[in-house]
């Protein structure tokens, strides 16, 4: 996450309150997504997660973290430590990735041998969770050195990774299907907009491109999880 400032000055006041203030939002989703199965886990459940969930915890953890830290030294003008951190980002990014993959396949490969067949259409979520996520980091390093482009995208990036965090909140609305934690996880989007009409009074391409690219991919994947053509691919990657 490197974000090269502004050669005319200091970040405006509004992007240094929003921008550290969203990501805390961020964090404070994942943390209450995932108390009772991970950060909390010893409390609810006697049994230890598999290596492999452990470290996907970490990692996801470490990202949205690392985003809180980022907009926050931006926030206070310490960009060169900020660049520095950068190169912790790439790797954490590359990470969240290739665990989230992983994770989501071995987790559907056990669901599909213990016989749910749903698990192969749900195996779409995150992997177009994955593909939206790995799309903008990737153009959000392209731009580093545009800090306003960088900035929305990455921000961006860690909203398309939120859904499954709303998706375990203890609330009954998000147990109701994927259309409501995605509804949840379109706030972050709503809130980039309207940051950008107050501070901007018009909306920044790269939050209109990157949010649409997280707003179209939510109803897409729920068509195309139930076509025969995914079902034959989530059938080839869940082959024991």
């Amino acid at each position: 996450m490197s974000v090269i400032a502004r050669p005319a000055g200091r970040t405006p006041r509004a992007a240094r309150l929003f921008y550290p203030g969203i990501a805390l939002a961020a964090v404070v989703v994942v943390v209450v997504g995932f108390a009772r199965t991970y950060y909390l886990r010893g409390y609810f459940f006697p049994q230890r997660l598999p290596l492999l969930l452990q470290l996907h915890g970490l990692v996801f953890s470490s990202w949205v973290l690392l985003l809180l830290v980022q907009s926050s030294l931006v926030a206070t003008s310490r960009t060169h430590l900020h660049r520095r951190l950068g190169i912790a980002g790439a790797v954490i990014a590359g990470l969240v990735v290739v665990l989230g993959l992983t994770t989501a396949i071995v987790s559907a490969r056990r669901d599909v041998a213990g016989g749910s067949t749903a698990a192969l259409t749900f195996l779409v979520i995150p992997f177009t969770d994955m593909l939206v996520f790995g799309s903008l980091v990737g153009a959000a390093f392209y731009y580093r050195r545009r800090s306003d482009v960088h900035k929305r995208l990455m921000l961006l990036a860690t909203t398309a990774l939120l859904g499954a965090a709303f998706a375990r909140w203890p609330l009954s609305v998000m147990s109701s299907g994927a259309v409501a934690f995605f509804v949840a996880t379109d706030l972050f989007v709503a809130a980039l907009w309207l940051h950008d009409l107050a501070s901007r009074r018009r909306l920044h391409p790269a939050s209109v491109w990157g949010g649409l690219l997280v707003l179209v991919s939510q109803p897409l994947r729920l068509a195309i999880g139930g076509t025969g053509a995914w079902l034959a691919v989530a059938r080839a990657l869940t082959a024991p």
